[in-house]
């Protein structure tokens, strides 16, 4: 019994005090500090009563003023109820938290934009929605994480309809922002545009679906959106809602059948799915393939055998050229947005933001180059830049200017 008991702790201990990830951990990975120093009782009577009266009150009289006197203007709260996370699923709002902690951590890093991680302790959609939206007040946009499809959806959906602030589901629109940027520079280098492509995007979830809608959006010739029953076509009775509408802009050619069925003849591929695709499925695209194998940790097919019959290879893993990561969009997005004030991220940002991405390498590009790299410090202004620009376009911004 109690060798038992004691060899699983022994290894965990080992664990908790071996492996690096676990130091880094230790503590959590942020902490707030002061922004205005506090040294004497003069700075104490400023920072808190009773100077701190005289700017409440200008508040309340004028609410938009506590975008100027209070750090709402550039903080995001990073909101998850940890039923989607990674690709470990549903595993609960505590065991969320590190990866929402990493997600600010790198809002600060990467974007100058401060954040709090928010992990819920429920997943009702109503519950969801109403929490948030008392929690708004707070700062200056919401960032949704790791919300499993279909709620995500509607709970964004509804957020922005109550908020007028910038909502912005990460997993759906961050994937696609970049997934856009690293496909207009692929196509660019096998010497195509857009509109001349037919893309199959494997996976009707959160990703999938924005991918989907974005690059339809964006001009692509034609886009066939699959799932784990097959192509998406507005003949199958089992679809929900969400698959239901990504029907009625898709698949102008009716495709029928499976993933693989639609792969022949394809310009693109995009994996969003978790699943695999074969080498004979890849063999079967179009001359000079794109293929975008984007699961986690196991791409749908491996990158070295995908290049045996497609010019330009994606994949999600950071082992690999042409990493598709996030962290490409949502630091720059926020930075826009929020430096504009935006009172929403519309779907032309979206698209500005992804063009600006694709333009920050045009130069420099090569097969094994279609996106830059997380720390090329031009990425984030030239995104920001081009968020903030639109914003004004959209008729969206409270501010006018930077």
């Amino acid at each position: 019994m109690t060798s038992e008991i004691t060899a699983p702790a022994l290894g965990l201990a080992t664990l908790l005090d071996q492996d690096p990830a676990f130091r880094l951990h230790a503590g959590g990975k942020l902490e707030t500090r002061p922004s205005v120093p506090v040294r004497d009782a003069g700075d104490l009577s400023l920072a808190y009563t009773p100077g701190v009266a005289r700017v409440c009150t200008a508040i309340a009289e004028r609410p938009e003023l506590a975008d100027d006197y209070t750090w709402r203007s550039n903080v995001v709260a990073v909101v998850t109820d940890g039923t989607a996370v990674l690709g470990l699923g549903d595993i609960g709002p505590a065991a969320a938290m590190p990866v929402m902690e990493g997600k600010s951590l790198l809002f600060k890093q990467f974007g100058g934009v401060d954040s709090v991680p928010i992990c819920l302790d429920c997943t009702d959609v109503d519950d969801l929605v109403d929490t948030i939206v008392r929690l708004a007040p707070s700062f200056g946009g919401i960032n949704l994480e790791d919300i499993s499809a279909p709620r995500c959806f509607e709970v964004e959906r509804r957020l922005k309809k109550r908020l007028d602030i910038p909502v912005f589901h990460d997993d759906q629109h961050g994937t696609a922002i970049v997934v856009l940027a690293a496909l207009r520079n692929a196509a660019r280098l096998t010497g195509r545009r857009l509109w001349d492509l037919r893309a199959v995007v494997a996976g009707a979830g959160a990703s999938g679906l924005a991918v989907a809608g974005t690059l339809v959006r964006a001009g692509i010739a034609e886009v066939v959106v699959s799932d784990s029953r097959g192509v998406i076509h507005q003949g199958r009775k089992d679809l929900n809602t969400y698959k239901a509408l990504i029907a009625t802009c898709t698949n102008r050619s009716g495709h029928t059948g499976t993933t693989e069925e639609a792969m022949a003849g394809a310009d693109v591929f995009v994996g969003l799915s978790g699943a695999t695709v074969s080498e004979r499925a890849v063999a079967s695209m179009a001359p000079d393939a794109i293929v975008f194998a984007l699961s986690n940790p196991e791409p749908e097919i491996h990158p070295e055998i995908a290049r045996e019959h497609a010019a330009v290879v994606a994949t999600g893993r950071s082992d690999f050229p042409n990493q598709i990561n996030n962290v490409l969009a949502f630091p720059g997005v926020f930075r826009g947005a929020l430096s504009a004030r935006a009172v929403e991220i519309t779907e032309n940002m979206k698209l500005a933001a992804a063009h600006a991405l694709s333009t920050v390498i045009e130069e420099e590009l090569s097969v094994e180059r279609i996106i830059p790299e997380p720390f090329d410090p031009r990425v984030v202004p030239a995104v920001a830049a081009a968020v903030a620009d639109q914003a004004r376009r959209d008729g969206v911004a409270r501010l006018r200017g930077l």
